[in-house]
């Protein structure tokens, strides 16, 4: 069965909410949080970058228009608190799931402001706001420096790389799936080389400061 564009925007944007919000469990880990605590901080990193794009692209905010977003977000919460309780979590397990958070908002970011004819350039930015926008507001609420902030992460290089891929694959004349499909591992993939070789982009460093 092949879904409709809508429907696989729909249950990307649903997958991608779940992954955003294991991964603020997993990074409140050592915060010593309880479960209301986690729940605030899931629900702002699984919800926050689709709010901010849609209020961007002035179009009702998506958990809005369908609470099942926000009770995916709830469960995803509340389970991944229970069994991450029953077992060791290692430092920085939150990166991987992040990741795939990282790399499916950014493609339904993207998809969602091209159905509103949104300019590709302006179109790929709301990628990056949907993908990075979650990861910001989890990392400000457990007092760690955004992982977008960090030397060596190339987080919203990855989202922008992933979200220009997609519109280049749509205007090749490819499906949104395989859009979506082959943006999204671009995003990923350069997220776990970033990870693995600690690449980075160059610095600003003014020649008085050297």
């Amino acid at each position: 069965m092949t879904l409709h564009p809508a429907e696989l925007v729909y249950w990307v944007g649903m997958a991608a909410v779940a992954a955003n919000a294991i991964t603020a469990v997993l990074e409140t880990e050592d915060k010593g949080m309880d479960l209301i605590g986690a729940l605030i901080v899931g629900l702002a990193a699984s919800l926050g970058g689709g709010t901010l794009r849609d209020v961007l692209l002035d179009r009702q905010v998506f958990w809005l228009t369908d609470a099942t977003y926000l009770v995916c977000g709830l469960l995803s919460v509340a389970a991944t608190f229970v069994v991450a309780r029953r077992m060791r979590v290692p430092t920085g397990g939150f990166i991987i799931p992040d990741a795939v958070g990282l790399a499916l908002f950014t493609v339904v970011g993207t998809q969602a402001a091209l159905a509103l004819d949104t300019p590709w350039l302006a179109a790929s930015l709301m990628g990056v706001i949907t993908g990075v926008f979650g990861g910001v507001a989890r990392d400000v609420l457990v007092n760690e420096v955004p992982l977008v902030m960090r030397p060596g992460t190339l987080y919203a290089t990855a989202s922008w790389c992933g979200a220009l891929a997609c519109i280049g694959i749509l205007a090749l004349g490819s499906g949104e799936a395989a859009a979506m499909l082959l943006g999204g591992l671009v995003v990923f993939g350069i997220r776990l080389v970033a990870i693995r070789y600690q690449v980075r982009l160059p610095t600003f460093q003014s020649r008085s400061s050297r």
